[in-house]
């Protein structure tokens, strides 16, 4: 079996300047726990999931260091720049994951749930030659092995 017999194929996508508040929203009315973000004409530019959306009630934690060398400092700081940006996020754009791993429709079930584990990542689009065609998750892998 292929994914491309399993993958959710009626994907529901949203734009980049999409608010957070209207992402939670969609998620609870679509019951859904991700979504591709694309451009005007549809070209994938990352994703979003819940976890983008839950690190806007994140408690913020200062860095602290004792004894430390310049290159963790610096390490530390991006960390909690990256964190600051997200907790204060407005829009999509500025949650989303760029450039995430995709798979292809013709990949074998199999593939795809090791894929999975490896990367410890249960969302992905589903790209024919550059096109979205579907998401494949980890609900979908899981329906699959109910149905055996």
């Amino acid at each position: 079996m292929k994914v491309n017999e399993i993958m959710s194929k009626d994907v529901i996508t949203v734009p980049v300047e999409m608010s957070v508040h209207d992402l939670a929203e969609l998620f609870v009315k679509k019951n859904i726990s991700g979504a591709p973000v694309v451009d005007k004409e549809g070209k994938l530019l990352g994703i979003v999931q819940e976890e983008g959306v839950i690190f806007q009630d994140k408690k913020v934690h200062l860095p602290t260091f004792i004894n430390i060398s310049l290159g963790f400092l610096t390490l530390g700081i991006k960390r909690f720049e990256e964190e600051m940006k997200k907790i204060t996020a407005n829009k999509v754009g500025e949650i989303m994951v760029k450039e995430p791993l995709t798979m292809s429709p013709n990949i074998l079930i199999e593939d795809a749930a090791t894929i999975m584990i490896e990367n410890k990542q249960y969302y992905f689009p589903v790209l024919d030659n550059e096109i979205l065609v579907g998401i494949m998750t980890k609900k979908d892998i899981v329906k699959a092995i109910a149905k055996i």
